[in-house]
């Protein structure tokens, strides 16, 4: 989890991934939606697939890279991990404001 967190922090990166979430798409894709150079985005996949972030396949003579789901779905179980605090404190929260609504309203 650490790596995908790292590997994500960098901003071309990051903005990949965000790009590949509505779908494969060629590196010609991803160059001109990015405006970045060829070189740049195929180290950044390179760095990405590394992470087991995306998968590639050959379509004809392109590359058409995707989204891994693993790295992802082992993010979003870390981060619902969290849940459980935050909806202890939002019950607290609301347990307060009626108290201070009953207050309020005396």
């Amino acid at each position: 989890m650490q790596l995908t967190l790292l590997t994500l922090a960098e901003p071309n990166r990051f903005n990949i991934v965000e790009l590949l979430r509505n779908g494969p798409k060629s590196v010609g894709e991803i160059v001109q939606a990015l405006g970045i150079s060829q070189p740049h985005v195929s180290r950044h996949l390179r760095i990405l697939s590394e992470a087991g972030m995306v998968r590639s396949r050959s379509k004809a003579q392109l590359r058409i890279y995707s989204l891994e789901a693993g790295p992802f779905q082992e993010l979003d179980e870390w981060f619902d991990s969290f849940s459980i605090l935050w909806e202890e404190r939002l019950d607290n929260f609301e347990e307060y404001m009626l108290d201070y609504k009953k207050k309020e309203d005396l």
